[in-house]
């Protein structure tokens, strides 16, 4: 990950020393269940436990040997006297060793963005609820509609991140690691051998392994974090329209010292929203490679080894970095209330939708048709509020129906109505 966008919680996690720690977290797991079944010595564990991580020694040994795994063996076992070492790695496959660490690394990552992901929700819960009152302009074709509570954009977007959670949380808890041996025949291991040692690692046994834990877990766990970028964008493009000049109805936080433009002074550009946009891109191009790394030849080839150590830590990295930029976002969103709300009640068009139903309701005679007709030619002849009025009063008088709608063109009775909606959406959220 290049510095700019390296989030330091990801990449120690990911970094060669990081790494190897894991490897060897797997491989004394793995001699404390050979210990009790005394096939090795009591107390090789702990003594091999003391052993030093050389990631320089590490490189200069597989430059000789092309084969990272046998590497970090060798540095871990050449620290200590042979009858102590000669156990190491003992009846598991590098990928055994590999696979099983990802499944830690991955899970501790995912660790990570979940509790990314539960602050934004959090904070977007946060500011629909204050903006619970304020009604605004709803959009569709990028045409004034209705009005609507201008909170539901925000608690649309928390909705949508707390079901990415919970497909995030199941995703993780599925991820499973393997002491299968060379082709997942259990040469040496048994099948039990490799359940209580992942069990120590707090992992679930894979039910089928080959060589490799099959990349459907990894492909579905990409698969959801570019789900999640995507919702981070929905909110994004959102955001960045309402702050174009012709909205102007929000404002992304700009600091002391900021600078919009390197030539003109008065800039201030939704740039962490797009930002965020282009994360996404970068987010949902790691799917097809998550998916094209499920099948591997026979039992395994190593073709699947080269994207993961690219794609896992970088999108773990941008996602973490995603969130806690939009959370920034959100958090120091200026939103506008009196352009957002002065903008609701000078438009006229907001009523159309509200009146039609009232005289459907009011004058159950007469067709839907004939009555959509009269407020759509009262609507299409009006500029304000107040001609409105008029209009919809002489449509209506003309096919003798109810004067009255006149008086639902009302701000506060569709404020009103609109507010007693949403408390009810948002009490179940």
């Amino acid at each position: 990950m290049i510095s700019r966008y390296d989030i330091q919680d990801v990449s120690r996690l990911w970094t060669e020393e990081g790494k190897f720690k894991y490897y060897l977290t797997v491989e004394l797991a793995h001699l404390e269940t050979l210990e009790e079944d005394g096939l090795v010595p009591r107390g090789t564990a702990k003594k091999l436990s003391r052993a030093t991580i050389n990631p320089t020694r590490i490189e200069e040994i597989e430059r000789v040997t092309n084969h990272d795994v046998i590497a970090f063996c060798t540095s871990v076992t050449e620290q200590f006297p042979p009858e102590d070492g000669r156990f190491f790695h003992f009846g598991i496959t590098s990928s055994d060793v590999i696979d099983t660490a990802h499944a830690l690394l991955i899970k501790d990552s995912m660790k990570l963005v979940e509790a990314d992901l539960r602050a934004l929700a959090a904070a977007l819960r946060v500011r629909a609820e204050e903006t619970s009152n304020l009604l605004c302009i709803g959009r569709s074709h990028g045409i004034s509609a209705e009005a609507m509570v201008f909170g539901q954009k925000f608690l649309s977007a928390s909705a949508e991140l707390a079901r990415r959670l919970s497909d995030w949380q199941a995703a993780g808890e599925a991820i499973t690691g393997q002491l299968s041996g060379a082709v997942g025949n259990y040469t040496v291991v048994t099948p039990e051998q490799e359940e209580r040692t992942l069990r120590r690692l707090g992992l679930s046994v894979e039910a089928v392994s080959s060589q490799v834990v099959p990349r459907d877990h990894y492909a579905k766990i990409i698969s959801i974090g570019a789900l999640i970028g995507s919702a981070l964008e929905r909110l994004a493009v959102e955001l960045r329209l309402l702050q174009h000049s012709d909205i102007d109805e929000v404002r992304e936080g700009f600091s002391r010292g900021q600078k919009g433009s390197s030539t003109m002074p008065h800039k201030k550009n939704p740039i962490s929203s797009e930002n965020i946009t282009g994360m996404a891109r970068l987010l949902r191009s790691h799917v097809i490679p998550a998916l094209e790394n499920c099948a591997l030849w026979h039992e395994r080839d190593i073709s699947h080894s080269s994207v993961e150590r690219l794609l896992l830590p970088d999108h773990f990295g941008l996602l973490v970095y995603s969130l806690r930029r939009m959370k920034t976002v959100v958090d120091n969103l200026v939103v506008d209330r009196a352009r957002i709300e002065a903008k609701v009640e000078a438009n006229e068009k907001i009523y159309s939708s509200y009146v039609l139903h009232k005289l459907i309701e009011g004058n159950p005679s007469t067709k839907r048709e004939d009555l959509y007709e009269a407020v759509q030619a009262a609507f299409f002849r009006s500029k304000t509020k107040e001609e409105l009025r008029e209009n919809l009063g002489a449509e209506l008088s003309a096919r003798g129906l109810r004067h009255e709608a006149r008086d639902w063109v009302n701000f506060e009775n569709l404020r009103a109505h609109y507010q007693s909606q949403f408390k009810k959406i948002l009490s179940r959220v």
